[in-house]
């Protein structure tokens, strides 16, 4: 509920602080007085788009702070914990228009955009009007209304909308990966039987380049340690030593234990050489190849090496990259068989949304029908019996919230035809229509401040007086603002302010007066009279207010 606006130099206004009340708040005053002016400045500091000069001539800047109830589970609260500012029972809304064109905007003492403004207004005011085009007379808020007419929950076609697309996605990934796949099938298949054929294992290529090496070194030094091997044989210093300890072990007896430490030592050495003709041995044994043996090797380790370049790997790395590029051909050979069962979950994700968006169709149709009944009653008593109003749900694009186009037409005569409500009714009929539509959708948007700016322009009389007491029903749910030329509305308001403008010294100001019973009935008089209030309308204006 708007609870206080406060405007500083905005336009023809100087100071102004109004405090607003629950129930049906009127504003009157000629034409010219500066009602339009508050409804600017409100506007302003909620973040609409308007005029471009606002700031009242000779002043540096204008201002408008407005404050709002917020109840707790208002729309408002979940706005501003998406832009991190703290709710309160209370939300300020302060906005500064610089004479050189600069805005400047707080929520609640957070610096806030334009943008979250405007997101904040769409769950605070509700501006309606001849001219309005945020709230009834905007088509593409028309199916987002009957929806909450009807009370639909939207959650499972947004959650099929979803997977419909999360399905659309995951086909289209698939499809564009399998053609990726596909566009080098020739290079895979030829790459891993390439690369199976020579089945390459990890440090291979190090071995067989050591045993390389060590092949063609091998001619170089065989001479020298088979010269070695026969120097060590049987043949050679193992004979010897043997020689030697064989006399050694014929005397030790004679020689007193002298010759004990000579014998042991003779034996380690003999162990020693052992060892060291068996290790020359080896090493003559893998000296001694056969030439084609290393043709073979070198064959080999030049195709790993080759393989290697050409692919941009490591040698070692070669048998980790056959296993990548057989994972591809895998994907490719598996592709059609994947792409089926993505085909069959996306047939079943787009049943689910058409079923969800045809239930909701029906949903809609039968709500329309609902609205429509309910519209005609509401028309008959504003003198509107012979017009029509109808709800149409027609096929439109689909979406989160299904595949229907809702738009409200009107025939204002008997056999014309229907049609958009801004481009049939006249500036009277079109205020009826979007009264009595409002009263029908009330309750859509609980919390809300609702204005109604001259809604009962070209009416009068009864019609003048139903229009009054349907804006008083709204006002017993929500709080109501409403700017009238309507003495028949202006006395169903609880709260009654007048709109003056004022020169002094050259100046014009625009001010705004709070009403007192007497006050109210010189007020209601004039609308009635014009500028001079005789007695008769004086006694008109209180069974005005008295009725």
């Amino acid at each position: 509920m708007l609870r206080t606006l406060d405007i500083r130099d905005m336009l023809i206004i100087d100071r102004l602080s109004l405090a607003f009340q629950p129930g049906l708040n009127v504003l009157t005053g000629e034409t010219g007085a500066g009602k339009s002016i508050l409804l600017d400045s409100l506007g302003f500091v909620l973040g609409w788009r308007g005029r471009a000069e606002l700031v009242r001539s000779g002043a540096e800047k204008g201002e408008v702070v407005a404050s709002f109830d917020l109840p707790p589970g208002h729309a408002a609260r979940a706005v501003l914990a998406e832009y991190e500012i703290e709710a309160e029972d209370e939300l300020i809304l302060r906005r500064v228009n610089h004479a050189d064109g600069r805005k400047t905007a707080w929520a609640n003492d957070r610096r806030v955009s334009g943008e979250v403004l405007r997101a904040l207004s769409e769950t605070l005011v509700e501006l309606h009007g001849q001219h309005d085009d945020r709230g009834l007379l905007n088509p593409r808020g028309h199916r987002q209304m009957l929806d909450a007419f009807a009370g639909l929950d939207l959650a499972p076609a947004r959650a099929a909308w979803s997977a419909l697309g999360a399905a659309r996605k995951a086909l289209a990934e698939a499809e564009a990966a399998l053609q990726a796949v596909r566009a080098e099938e020739d290079f895979l298949r030829h790459a891993v039987a390439e690369l199976d054929k020579l089945n390459p294992e990890p440090g291979e290529e190090a071995t067989l380049d050591m045993r390389r090496r060590t092949m063609q070194g091998s001619e170089k030094i065989r001479a020298d340690v088979a010269r070695a091997h026969a120097a060590l044989s049987e043949q050679g210093a193992e004979a010897m030593l043997l020689e030697a300890l064989r006399r050694l072990e014929g005397v030790a007896d004679q020689a007193g234990g002298a010759l004990e430490a000579p014998i042991a030592a003779l034996n380690r050495a003999l162990m020693e050489l052992g060892d060291a003709h068996s290790g020359v041995e080896a090493c003559l044994e893998a000296l001694d190849f056969n030439p084609s043996e290393l043709e073979a090797l070198e064959e080999r380790l030049f195709a790993i090496r080759a393989l290697a370049r050409k692919h941009s790997v490591l040698p070692d790395d070669l048998g980790g990259f056959a296993a990548g590029l057989r994972k591809r051909l895998e994907a490719l050979d598996g592709g059609e068989k994947n792409l089926a069962s993505l085909r069959r979950a996306l047939n079943l994700a787009e049943d689910a949304y058409g079923a969800e968006a045809a239930r909701l169709t029906d949903l809609r149709k039968a709500a329309a029908l609902r609205l429509d009944a309910a519209m005609a009653a509401e028309l008959a008593p504003l003198k509107m019996e012979r017009a029509s109003f109808e709800t149409q749900v027609t096929p439109g694009d689909a979406g989160p919230e299904g595949v229907d186009a809702v738009a409200f037409t009107v025939a204002t005569n008997p056999g014309a035809p229907a049609g958009p409500l801004n481009k049939i009714a006249s500036g009277g009929e079109l205020s009826r229509f979007l009264l009595a539509l409002k009263v029908c959708l009330t309750g859509d948007t609980p919390g809300i401040t609702l204005i109604f700016d001259e809604i009962d322009r070209g009416v009068g009389g009864a019609t003048a007086d139903a229009v009054g007491r349907r804006l008083k029903a709204l006002s017993d749910q929500a709080q109501v603002l409403v700017v009238t030329h309507s003495p028949q509305v202006a006395a169903l308001g609880a709260h009654h302010w007048r709109v003056e403008k004022r020169v002094a010294d050259g100046m014009t100001t625009s001010t705004v007066i709070p009403l007192s019973a007497p006050d109210r009935v010189e007020e209601i008089g004039r609308m009635l009279a014009g500028d001079t209030v005789s007695d008769a309308a004086r006694a008109a204006a209180r069974a005005l207010l008295e009725a």
